[in-house]
């Protein structure tokens, strides 16, 4: 999904020094821009813009970049000394996320042959430090990236922000829909979507289950058969499930025709992320003569839907619905993301961790071994019925899992870095799970979380770390607070509170 995206790369310059210096900018940035790209290490590609030196030249490039859908964002680097003045209307009108590079087209100073020509050419000292000072004057949002352009450190940096742009963008046209409504008398699941919407970009909107039912119907019987032959081709399963006449075939059939019907409402409506609620599943007599509904909730079908892209959320959580489908986006190619839920806590002193699972829904992408294809009752909501679930222990490993509340006034990312450990074989709870230890340990981390307000419900990656979510939080103009291998109680209560006052005095 990264082929079609551009970074666009604008150099700035000015005239002061004469046409010939220009040239030499012009040659060294397509050159830091073509060898970037042959580096391999960024996944989106990065597009020479030219090299500005008017305040209408700057303008015309940003009001080109917000028009074009393939723009995820911007980077910025000075050459030569390049006036901050003119960048004002430029920077003012950008809308795309901005990355400062300060860098230098050599890395080392020729010492012996240096000359005032050379210096007066290779200002990027001095001239980043101007930018870099109107930028904080207009208040302007962006990454500070420092280093040699050549260097595979600098270029990890870029590729970090430029996977976070290409989820920004992502977001911005991202309709999340609401089959039902949110679960009663959730607090943390709820939350302002105008905000949202205002803020982080994307659409709510609701769906009744009675809509989606249409589809439900319309579902044809080869389509399902195809795809319950698919799910016994991908997991490991009991043989027995595969017999027509049993009671555990009839549950994968259920299963395989609400993963149609949902994912056939998705796209009519271009959703990119959904949520269900286990108390709204259509009619609510399952046996009733005219029943048409979910047998259970569509763990099954979330499952694989997340595994697709998908974002999700239970229980109508539409906050960590949006956040999954961002996840997804900007790990792909990295490894494994799920939507999970803390559960139940395992004391065992410095080895004290969290069971994270859901009722069913737990994406296989984080899978340590083949998901198995299970049937068992679940009895839970306005249905107690047998469902279809994929059942598998996640790999063991450090990742980070990350939030978003409303806390009325604004916004909160909450990040914790945690560590996945081996769990113990659960033979009477047959649902997906991961098992982890949240950073410094479980006492301090899951303590700062609760004192920061965080969700039982989050997004986790192994390989997405905080500095990912950093960029999104800047991206977004968000709070985000981390919690990590050096959080203390007492320094984190302390950041919560300047973080209080800072946003009361800047709301």
């Amino acid at each position: 999904m990264f082929e079609n995206l551009e970074i666009w790369w604008v150099t700035g310059a000015q005239m002061l020094y004469g046409e010939e210096p220009v040239r030499i900018v012009e040659s060294h940035s397509k050159e830091m821009v073509e060898g970037i790209n042959a580096a391999g290490v960024l996944p989106v590609k990065v597009v020479y813009k030219g090299t500005v030196m008017s305040s209408k030249d700057i303008e015309k490039v940003m009001l080109e970049a917000n028009a074009c859908k393939a723009c995820i964002g911007i980077i910025t680097w000075m050459h030569t000394f390049s006036p901050a003045k003119m960048w004002i209307h430029g920077l003012q009108q950008l809308r795309k996320p901005l990355l400062h590079l300060h860098t230098q087209y050599n890395a080392e100073i020729p010492w012996d042959t240096m000359d005032m020509d050379f210096m007066n050419l290779n200002q990027s000292a001095h001239g980043d430090r101007e930018f870099g000072h109107i930028c904080t004057r207009l208040n302007v949002r962006r990454k500070v990236v420092v280093g040699y352009w050549k260097d595979k450190s600098t270029l990890e940096k870029i590729a970090v922000w430029s996977r976070v742009a290409a989820a920004w963008a992502d977001a911005q046209d991202m309709l999340v829909i609401r089959f039902g409504d949110q679960m009663n008398n959730v607090a943390v699941t709820d939350g302002d979507k105008v905000a949202a919407e205002m803020q982080l970009g994307y659409h709510v909107d609701y769906c009744p289950v009675s809509e989606l039912m249409e589809y439900y119907k319309k579902v044809k019987a080869e389509d399902i058969e195809k795809l319950v032959k698919e799910y016994f081709t991908l997991y490991d399963h009991a043989t027995e499930l595969e017999d027509p006449a049993t009671e555990g075939y009839k549950s994968v059939w259920n299963a395989a025709a609400a993963e149609l019907a949902i994912r056939a409402c998705l796209e009519d409506k271009g959703a990119k992320a959904f949520t269900t609620n286990f108390d709204d599943l259509g009619t609510d007599d399952i046996n009733a003569k005219d029943f048409v509904g979910f047998d259970q909730i569509p763990g099954l079908a979330s499952q694989r839907l997340m595994a697709e892209g998908y974002g999700f959320g239970a229980e109508g959580d539409w906050k960590s619905a949006a956040l999954y489908r961002t996840l997804w986006f900007m790990n792909q190619g990295m490894g494994g993301c799920s939507f999970l839920e803390d559960y139940t806590l395992n004391f065992d002193g410095s080895q004290s961790a969290i069971l994270q699972a859901h009722m069913l829904e737990v994406c296989p992408l984080i899978a340590e071994q083949k998901p198995r294809l299970e049937v068992h009752f679940l009895g839970i909501g306005i249905r107690k019925a047998q469902t279809a679930r994929l059942v598998f222990t996640s790999k063991p490993g450090a990742g980070c899992t990350a939030t978003v509340i409303d806390l009325g006034n604004r916004f909160r990312m909450i990040v914790n870095d945690v560590e996945c450990i081996k769990s113990k074989p659960l033979p009477k709870l047959p649902v997906a799970s991961a098992l982890w230890i949240p950073m410094p340990d479980f006492e301090v981390g899951a303590g700062a979380w609760i004192l920061a307000g965080g969700t039982h419900h989050s997004c986790f990656a192994y390989n997405v770390t905080a500095d990912y979510w950093a960029d999104y939080a800047e991206m977004a103009g968000i709070e985000m607070v981390h919690i990590n291998k050096n959080t203390t109680i007492p320094e984190f209560k302390k950041e919560l509170r300047y973080n209080d006052v800072y946003y009361m005095l800047n709301k």
